[in-house]
């Protein structure tokens, strides 16, 4: 009995230990993937290159040569369909890169080529952003294809070796900005992450919330040596549990229905095409064993006025009634659009 309690307590202090952290549904302004692009070459392809009078193609691959000081022409070069020309990208991670880091990198044919598979990337030059320009990172390697599908495009793993250093700034005049994840963003999800900021800081007023989705926080003075500190301290605070926004998103192409918070509807009787509900009840004198089916083509909801009926009731009467997603998302479109659906509507 002792040890199951322990281990109870444990488990206890453990959830406690993993609750939302400011961490885990904002990121910081100034981080965030920054990509890395460049065009190049891949070679030795077994005859699925661009080749034929693809000049695109043809044009850098004579250039190249030259540098390499074998002055071969373009004509010379109209047959080699062992090469093809690709878009080279590479995803720095939020975090940024140092040099010497490798990256992976994304390739895809833009010429004639029909397959890069078998093939390598010559080595190609990657610049950074146009607001730094400059090349940040050089990318080489074997190409991999990883859906059969499209042979034309192709990823290789750690292909980008930084030659610089790509770092993520977030402080800006000993500010920085906390962004709340869409699905999250509310004023007062905002405000909210604003006073528990200014409360663990004995009240002093360092975080403000200026939209639905941002939190302006100033770095106390006595931490700007070292701001890293308290941005992770704020980092770690936990997020206060709201019933947040009442939202309804939903996805067609998948079928998906997903909803926050509290979503009502309006009294309203539903009628839609194909739609039949089939309700048990019993013979009137009952018959042991026989009950009687009921069949109806409308659903009501709330026919009393009585007010607080929910989407999620509906979602799961509609789904013991065995009712398609798409006929479930069509109900949902038009209470939406009819007023009667009190929410935000979302679709992917």
């Amino acid at each position: 009995m002792l040890r199951t309690l322990a281990i109870l307590l444990t488990f206890a202090v453990t959830s406690s230990a993993f609750a939302t952290r400011v961490a885990d549904i904002t990121r910081l302004a100034g981080q965030r993937e920054q990509q890395l692009v460049g065009m190049g070459l891949i070679v030795g392809l077994n005859g699925s290159g661009d080749g034929g009078d693809f000049l695109p193609a043809i044009r850098p691959l004579a250039s190249m040569l030259e540098k390499f000081n074998n002055g071969a022409d373009i004509v010379e070069l109209q047959d080699a369909d062992n090469v093809a020309l690709v878009t080279v990208t590479a995803l720095i991670p939020p975090a940024g890169a140092r040099n010497g880091d490798k990256v992976d990198i994304f390739v895809e044919s833009i010429g004639a080529a029909e397959s890069l598979r078998g093939g390598r990337l010559f080595i190609t030059p990657l610049q950074g952003p146009m607001a730094e320009g400059g090349i940040f990172a050089l990318a080489s390697g074997n190409v991999v294809i990883e859906d059969p599908a499209t042979p034309t495009v192709g990823v290789i793993r750690g292909g980008a070796i930084m030659e610089a250093d790509m770092l993520a700034d977030y402080v800006f005049d000993n500010q920085f900005t906390l962004i709340v994840n869409h699905a999250e963003a509310s004023p007062g999800m905002t405000a909210n992450i604003a006073k528990m900021i200014n409360d663990s800081e004995d009240g002093q007023q360092w975080a403000t919330a200026i939209d639905a989705k941002n939190v302006v926080v100033t770095i106390p003075p006595a931490e700007r040596a070292n701001p890293n500190n308290f941005v992770s301290r704020v980092q770690r605070l936990p997020v206060p549990v709201t019933t947040g926004e009442a939202r309804v998103r939903i996805n067609s192409r998948t079928g998906t229905i997903t909803i926050t918070g509290e979503v009502t509807i309006s009294p309203v009787i539903i009628s839609h095409r194909g739609l039949t509900i089939s309700t048990m009840e019993p013979d009137i004198p009952p018959t042991p064993g026989r009950p009687r089916q009921v069949d109806r083509d409308f659903v009501a909801i709330d026919p009393e006025n009585a007010g607080g009926a929910k989407l999620r009731d509906l979602l799961e009467s509609l789904d013991q009634l065995k009712v398609s997603a798409e006929d479930r998302i069509a109900i949902i479109k038009e209470l939406h659009r009819t007023g009667r659906l009190h929410a935000q509507l979302i679709e992917n």
